[in-house]
């Protein structure tokens, strides 16, 4: 199970501030952002090689489920 930034949400913010930066910003003067997106990734493979049940309300909630 991971929960962490969505990379492709990551690429794209981190393409903006080149842009900014390409187009004259100081990059001193741009602001730090904090991730907004999350998702959450779930392996059953290794959750069943374990021994771990993971509940289906979980299961719903799970942005990837891998098998």
């Amino acid at each position: 199970m991971s929960y962490g930034v969505n990379i492709l949400d990551q690429f794209r913010r981190n393409a903006e501030y080149v842009d900014k930066i390409l187009r004259g910003a100081k990059p001193g003067d741009l602001p730090i952002e904090q991730p907004t997106k999350f998702d959450l990734v779930i392996n059953l493979t290794t959750a069943k090689a374990l021994g771990l049940e993971v509940p289906p309300s979980l299961l719903a909630r799970a942005d990837e489920v891998i098998e």
